[in-house]
């Protein structure tokens, strides 16, 4: 609003043609790079065409920024459409340049059976409809061009949370790196914490690998005595800026997310926003409290099924928790509750009953009939 106000100002009056163009424009524009997050769930046709060329869409726009600029002309609106398509511009050779950095990755036989059965058999029509450029087809169409630290990410929460497909092996390989680097941080910062959420489901229920479709890592910290929120957020925000990695905080919600790429500066900061993907990190803080005459540790953000506490937070008994245990997890020691089964009970209930979350029911139906089948034949 205040772009659009700005350009409609001059020292002539107000200049309602060029205001109108430009708030058209941004508009458009706003649409073109939202894209990618609108059809995360099913959409209409243009948006779904929109969000398969997201790398060069934006570009697209030039087109009505040159006949905006003659039918109106006015130095402010240039200004603001040149820099609106430079920014489109850096984002497509970046997006160029990283597509070059992939590796081939071969997909495991429970990979590529679920690929083939949420394809419907057909996995060349099936990833030209989706968008699916790191599917290599060829005569045993097992091959996948994974993403690297280098490259941009594979767009996995669209494969893995609409489609059902499995997490891809690049991803998978990414996840654990970064719960590897942040766990070790942690300790080295000698905080307290333990695997949450669907990381710890992992290591329970999965004998101590990652859900099939994950698409991040849980972890929770203790804060207290001296291992406080400032703290927790300058020293392990400089490991992660130190090592590459991005490191954002929501101080109101008391969490922090450690991303797998590289921190850019503005005007690329969030740019990994329309990637339809983000190896990612989620680390809530927990504090020790009182609630209803017990002692428990308790967060602010709700976590499925989690108790809501005295004080309107949300959290579990103190003794199932600490002192903390460990737990093998993708050949790793971790830190975990002390009491693991008890802690996923809260959490989920029944938690060795596998839930389908997908946004398209479809694809749950079908991932949920090819594992009762895994079961049935003892395969997972």
């Amino acid at each position: 609003m205040g772009t659009v106000v700005h350009v409609g100002l001059s020292s002539d009056g107000i200049d309602a043609a060029a205001a109108t163009l430009v708030a058209i424009f941004i508009i458009g524009l706003f649409y073109v790079v939202a894209a990618p997050a609108i059809a995360f769930r099913p959409t209409s046709r243009s948006m779904e065409f929109l969000a398969r060329h997201a790398d060069h869409a934006g570009l697209w726009m030039s087109l009505p920024a040159l006949v905006a600029c003659g039918l109106v002309w006015n130095p402010k609106m240039l200004a603001v459409l040149l820099t609106a398509m430079a920014i489109e511009l850096a984002w497509y050779v970046r997006r160029r340049r990283a597509g070059g950095r992939r590796s081939l990755y071969r997909l495991d036989d429970h990979d590529l059976a679920v690929l083939k059965r949420q394809a419907g058999g057909n996995l060349a029509v099936f990833g030209k409809r989706h968008g699916i450029r790191e599917l290599e087809i060829n005569a045993n169409a097992d091959a996948w061009r994974g993403c690297t630290k280098e490259s941009a990410p594979c767009p996995f929460n669209l494969y893995v949370n609409r489609l059902g497909l499995n997490t891809a092996p690049c991803c998978r390989e990414h996840l654990a790196e970064l719960c590897r680097y942040v766990a070790s941080q942690l300790s080295e910062l000698n905080f307290v914490y333990w695997l949450d959420g669907g990381t710890l489901l992992g290591a329970v229920r999965e004998d101590g690998s990652l859900l099939k479709w994950e698409d991040d890592v849980d972890l929770s910290v203790l804060l207290q005595d001296d291992a406080s929120w400032d703290r927790l957020v300058a020293e392990l925000g400089a490991c992660c800026q130190r090592d590459g990695f991005s490191c954002d905080v929501f101080a109101k919600e008391g969490y922090l997310t450690i991303s797998y790429d590289p921190p850019q500066a503005w005007p690329l900061l969030y740019e990994r926003y329309r990637m339809r993907g983000e190896i990612r990190l989620d680390l809530f803080v927990y504090r020790e409290a009182d609630s209803r005459g017990s002692a428990v540790v308790e967060r602010r953000h709700y976590k499925a099924s989690m108790p809501e506490t005295e004080s309107g937070g949300y959290g579990v008994a103190r003794d199932i928790v600490l002192p903390t245990s460990t737990i093998t997890f993708l050949g790793e020691e971790y830190s975990c509750p002390g009491r693991p089964v008890a802690y996923l009970e809260q959490l989920y209930g029944d938690f060795r009953k596998v839930e389908y979350s997908y946004v398209d029911d479809s694809a749950a139906q079908t991932r949920r009939s090819l594992d009762v089948e895994d079961q049935a034949s003892g395969t997972s």
